[in-house]
């Protein structure tokens, strides 16, 4: 895995509703478990800004599984209560970079080049996502035929396998 600033990243990228925030609790309470600390940010893939309150129930679980920082940021809108122009993926690991995290776990962002996790229902999502940068595998709903070039590929099913190369490659 490549090391950001002094800190291990991995990205987690997939459709709406295909695991994502699950795959982060699990990775966050594993790592925890191997005594490191955790933060995570999520980008706000349904347009605007992230609403506060009750509907942040995807920072809520992270955090509550143990991260020790976790933000929602959409719309140039950090969802703790700060704002700031429209800040890139850069900028917000920079910010991150104040919290001493071992692990920084980012989902969303699908475009950056970060180390990723692409979490698929099916061989029509992974086509339309097969040519995203830096895969280091895949986890499917439905079994799929092939990765691309030697990339594995889990089904969802396949958990303890996935979470094992995913712990590998993170500690």
């Amino acid at each position: 895995m490549a090391m950001g600033k002094h800190r291990r990243i991995l990205q987690v990228v997939g459709y709406q509703n295909s695991g994502k925030t699950t795959l982060i609790e699990k990775l966050i309470q594993r790592l925890s478990e191997s005594g490191l600390e955790t933060a995570v940010i999520k980008h706000h893939g349904h347009g605007g800004a992230p609403e506060l309150g009750a509907s942040s129930k995807d920072s809520t679980r992270t955090f509550e599984a143990g991260a020790v920082v976790s933000g929602v940021e959409g719309n140039g809108v950090l969802q703790l209560a700060a704002r700031v122009s429209e800040w890139s993926l850069e900028k917000w690991l920079d910010f991150y970079a104040f919290f001493p995290v071992d692990v920084l776990l980012v989902e969303g962002y699908k475009k950056e080049d970060y180390p990723k996790v692409v979490l698929v229902r099916s061989a029509e999502n992974w086509e339309e996502l097969r040519d995203l940068t830096n895969i280091q595998c895949v986890i499917s709903v439905e079994p799929l035929n092939d990765g691309r070039g030697g990339i594995p590929v889990y089904t969802r099913e396949q958990e303890a396998e996935y979470m094992e190369y995913l712990m590998e490659s993170l500690l």
